[in-house]
């Protein structure tokens, strides 16, 4: 259980949450939501312990899980197994009984013999931690996310960034805690691993917190709603479900609405005879007593909800290029033993649409950083043409210096900009004032995901290569997304497992790795996007 009294969150001079109380107990199935950047990954990192809140206290009782939207991976030579059983400190049992296995084939007697009794004494641990039972809990858990025994028994280091972070999440639901914190579980999740994540977590018997843009996972998990308002620095607290909420908060707007209406309607005629009776010194105090009447009033009213702020997104106007500006051939990649995929090869013409699909793992994200000239294929040749102007958003937002500021990483991206037009480019996607001079480092995902576009609009790129775009936004910003793939004249290689994305491209080619082939798109790979 996590309790918090009076808790208060600032980021400079901004606050993020004004003096919140509330708990989160068993069988509290909690949706936190809120705009991006209201403060919603700030909050869950406070409950976690992993920063202090600026006033007020929270208190754990019990172990906590949390998932953030960038979660740390470990040692990157530890097996993904290894990741996994770690929650419940059952990897380092696991290697150990791995290597007395590996030394009892010794044909030493004294080794073997010592193996044999030290194999003995680790199993009898294993056994008494829940040991093969447990083992099979995590290879079950692993295999509804979409891992299987092939991914768990590679090192993370060879893994994708999906998988490393599907990784981290059966970690975590493995872990068996009493509350979980999740920010954003269902990235990088196929269909059918969303779906399971929606039964596990309804059957949950703990307590947790969720921050997601999946309404539907929302509306079949949750029991409660917090919604961080961005505008008032408060959170407001429902305990309803998710479409009981949306009813709520929106009966509960049209009456703040009409009772400041009414009231300021009062308070107006009570000003105006306050005025009047001013004239006269016989009725000076009564006029003073009704003006300050009035201004008790009004200040006695809630206030009305503002509309979030939309970062407004308008992808470049692409520069001048050849015909055919980015061409490959004969690409592959093998990570140690695993190979990714072979001999791939496209060409990616003017003004194209070109969307790449595959399971997790097939190599989707290795190929766009192969395309952007960041990996070096281990054959084969990526070709610049005439003109080529490459934009690149990374899912993992490595193109981000994480140890600068916000306007520090889009001063470098537009150099021949000036400081007023740095700042007004990052005012339009919402950050103003302090949150410009913020390091990247403590961004959210979605303030990240900002921050990357940005670098994007003042690119002038004729090719953009993109990796799950939509990840991490809300609906609103989401949306402006779409709108900008729509009306963007340059070319496009889309990575995403968003189906709106794909439609908003209205892709001509498809490439399906890992075999490389190529083909005219058509509404039979459309059924292929939620899958991959």
């Amino acid at each position: 259980m996590i309790t918090a009294h009076a808790v208060e969150l600032r980021v400079g001079a901004r606050v993020l949450l004004e003096e919140a109380t509330f708990r989160i107990a068993a069988g509290d199935r909690i949706g936190l939501v809120g705009r991006n950047g209201a403060g919603k990954t700030t909050l869950t990192k406070t409950l976690a312990g992993e920063s202090l809140p600026t006033g007020g206290q929270i208190t754990r009782a019990g172990e906590v899980g949390y998932l953030p939207q960038d979660p740390r991976t470990g040692d990157l030579d530890t097996l993904a197994m290894d990741r996994v059983l770690a929650a419940r400190g059952l990897d380092t049992i696991v290697r150990g009984m791995r290597e007395a296995e590996t030394a009892m084939s010794s044909a030493d007697d004294e080794t073997r013999d010592a193996a044999m009794e030290r194999y003995t004494k680790l199993e009898a641990r294993f056994t008494a931690a829940g040991g093969y039972a447990a083992e099979s809990e995590a290879s079950r858990i692993a295999s509804n996310l979409g891992l299987d025994e092939r991914v768990l028994g590679q090192t993370i280091g060879t893994l994708s960034g999906g998988q490393r972070r599907r990784v981290e999440l059966a970690r975590i639901l493995f872990s068996g805690v009493e509350t979980l914190l999740l920010d954003e579980p269902t990235n990088h999740l196929d269909a059918d691993s969303i779906l399971w994540l929606r039964d596990y977590l309804k059957a949950y018997p703990g307590g947790f917190v969720v921050i997601s843009h999946d309404t539907d996972l929302l509306r079949a998990t949750v029991n409660k709603v917090f919604h961080l308002d961005a505008n008032r620095g408060e959170l407001d607290q429902y305990n309803l479900g998710w479409d009981a909420y949306l009813l709520q908060r929106e009966t509960d707007e049209k009456r703040r609405k009409r009772e400041r209406a009414n009231t300021e309607k009062k308070a107006s005629v009570l000003l105006a005879q306050a005025d009047k009776m001013r004239a006269k010194a016989t009725k000076a105090v009564a006029a003073q007593n009704m003006a300050r009447r009035a201004e008790r009033m009004l200040s006695s009213l809630e206030e009305v909800r503002a509309s979030d702020k939309v970062a407004r997104l308008r992808f470049p106007t692409p520069a001048p290029c050849g015909r055919t500006p980015l061409t490959a051939s004969g690409l592959s990649k093998t990570y140690g033993s695993q190979e990714v995929f072979t001999d791939v090869g496209l060409a990616i013409d003017k003004g194209s649409r070109v969307v790449i699909v595959g399971l997790n793992g097939a190599g989707k994200t290795t190929l766009l950083r192969m395309l952007a000239g960041i990996d070096t294929p281990d054959t084969g040749e990526v070709r610049p043409g005439h003109g080529l102007k490459l934009g690149y958003y990374a899912q993992e937002h490595e193109t981000l210096d994480q140890t600068r500021t916000v306007v520090e990483n889009l001063r470098s991206a537009a150099p021949d900009l000036t400081d007023t037009q740095v700042r007004s480019v990052l005012g339009s996607f919402l950050f103003s004032g302090d949150d410009a001079d913020k390091p990247v480092r403590v961004l959210s995902g979605g303030e990240k995901t900002r921050l990357a576009l940005a670098a994007l609009v003042v690119s002038a790129a004729n090719v953009l290569l993109l990796d799950e775009p939509t990840n991490n936004l809300d609906p609103a910003s989401r949306e402006e997304i779409l709108g900008a793939l729509r009306s963007y004249e340059g070319a496009v290689v889309l990575v995403s497992h968003d189906e709106g994305a794909v439609e908003a491209l209205n892709p001509e080619r498809v490439v399906l790795l890992p075999d490389g082939i190529e083909d005219l798109w058509g509404p039979t790979y459309a059924d292929l996007i939620s899958l991959a």
